[in-house]
């Protein structure tokens, strides 16, 4: 494990003041996501009462039976709203181990209703539990993360050479989404099998934020990390030095939030910018659980995800073809993770073979 990597930190305020500042945040911006696929995000205005507040709520949801849960539970969209149960997700790369965690999924921002229609279970309405705070924290939190989240995609776009909206007019009404995770503790027997909290994988969006977790001691409270080794690490871009890459614990510096690049970033930007693998690592020692969140920003579902202009040459189409709408992708993607049945592939292409089918069984 690496720990000498300089990752470069974005000061929000830098990209705001314009100028030389600006310029010095976008150089960041660009070194950060081309070589390690992720920065470190400073001046982005969200307070750490408001990150408690959200997960007080979000541990209050947890701790109820296992019962009042699934109430919430929404299989039959894919778990893309309200409660995913423990063992239900599994990273593509990661062997067929579902991960060690629950989650609650929520949209905060204002969708596109051709896309309700024509993605409804990416595009489902909210669920809520009956904790009055607890959609309102959420709020607070997704539409904050998205802020930030808008700000670097702007930032990106100078600092690649595009139009400064360039992104951000790919992500308007977009299937947007703010996850609440909670790593579950493990067994005398899962810890001595080096058991994963959650498998390497790359996230299939455009952007993550992750504004830091919390450790949960065995007695339920709050405790710092329980050893050197547990929480998030992440894989640089392979090197002819390093050709596996090299792993960074995604430990941000106080203050600051954690921004990763996505797949569907990685295919606009034809690979000028990587998707961040990263691995969640459990402590050495049972009973420990971790509490972490993260929002997704996406492209608009009708965006096509092919290498953009500046990007397009004979490698990278080759790399990154066949094009795709952005939300036939999101589709593939989760069958491929096990949330949606391979049969939901079935509802790509044309569907009306039957009609011809009942038109020559009619008596004539």
């Amino acid at each position: 494990m690496s720990q000498d990597l300089a990752i470069p930190t974005v000061d929000l305020d830098d990209l705001r003041a314009g100028g030389p500042s600006r310029d010095a945040a976008c150089a960041a911006i660009r070194e950060g996501f081309g070589a390690y696929g992720l920065v470190y995000v400073r001046s982005h205005g969200i307070a750490p009462e408001t990150l408690d507040a959200f997960y007080d709520a979000f541990v209050r949801f947890t701790s109820l039976p296992e019962a009042d849960k699934r109430r919430f539970a929404r299989p039959e969209i894919w778990y893309q709203r309200g409660w995913t149960p423990p063992n239900t997700e599994q990273a593509v790369a990661g062997g067929g181990q579902p991960d060690f965690k629950e989650c609650y999924f929520a949209a905060t921002m204002a969708l596109d209703p051709e896309c309700k229609t024509e993605h409804p279970e990416i595009c489902a309405d909210n669920v809520w539990p009956d904790d009055p705070r607890f959609a309102e924290v959420y709020t607070v939190m997704g539409n904050a993360l998205h802020s930030v989240g808008q700000e670097l995609l702007r930032g990106a776009a100078v600092a690649l050479g595009l139009e400064e909206r360039n992104f951000t007019d790919r992500i308007d009404g977009a299937p947007h989404v703010t996850r609440a995770l909670r790593y579950i503790p493990l067994t005398p027997e899962q810890v001595e099998q080096g058991v994963l909290w959650g498998e390497e994988h790359t996230d299939f969006n455009l952007l993550t934020l992750l504004p830091g977790g919390r450790f949960i001691d065995p007695s339920g409270q709050r405790c710092p990390p329980p050893d050197p080794h547990s929480g998030l690490y992440l894989r640089t871009r392979a090197t002819a030095e390093h050709p596996a890459g090299r792993k960074v614990r995604g430990a941000a510096p106080p203050g600051c939030l954690v921004a990763q690049v996505g797949q569907q970033w990685e295919i606009l930007t034809g690979g000028t910018f990587q998707a961040t693998p990263h691995v969640i690592t459990a402590p050495k020692a049972p009973g420990y659980s971790r509490l972490s969140s993260a929002h997704f920003v996406h492209l608009h579902p009708h965006q096509v995800l092919t290498p953009l202009g500046p990007f397009r040459n004979e490698q990278t189409l080759r790399a990154y073809s066949p094009p795709v709408l952005a939300g036939t992708y999101d589709l593939k993607t989760l069958v491929d993770i096990a949330l949606a049945p391979p049969a939901a592939l079935n509802s790509l292409g044309y569907r009306h073979y039957d009609r011809l089918a009942e038109q020559r069984a009619m008596p004539r």
